[in-house]
């Protein structure tokens, strides 16, 4: 598979490829495929306890790894699933507010999954996909 990119930034993603044997994310032609982002801080890898900074940063991860993969960030996704551990409104109003800041000029797709758990105790992960254009 020589001709897939993939692509893991400094701290949890160089350790958890390390770790865990996966990366964060890939590049396939015009198109760059997240694996889920949590709400880590991508050094200390903490978790923050209150849910809307939890969301933030899961948004922040995200706009960080495409970048890392040599995209522009949020403007260039098309799709989003979102785990939520357990889904319900005010994670639903956090995401909201996120997306709207993330992509002021679209409207991406968006799938929210409830789940029974999530990795590390989150309470999201989001995964998406960007594609570079022309």
């Amino acid at each position: 598979m020589s001709h897939l990119q993939y692509f893991d930034y400094e701290g949890f993603g160089q350790r958890v490829k390390k770790d865990t044997h996966y990366s964060q994310a890939v590049r396939i032609g015009d198109k760059i495929h997240c694996s889920g982002q949590g709400g880590w801080d991508r050094i200390t890898e903490e978790i923050p306890s209150n849910l809307q900074k939890e969301i933030d940063q899961a948004f922040a991860n995200v706009e960080f790894a495409l970048k890392e993969a040599g995209g522009k960030g949020w403007e260039q996704v098309y799709k989003v699933r979102g785990y939520f551990a357990p889904i319900d409104m005010e994670a639903a109003g956090y995401v909201i507010e996120n997306l709207r800041k993330y992509c002021p000029n679209h409207q991406p797709l968006f799938t929210g999954i409830g789940v029974q758990g999530l990795a590390f105790n989150m309470r999201i992960e989001l995964e998406v996909e960007a594609h570079l254009g022309a």
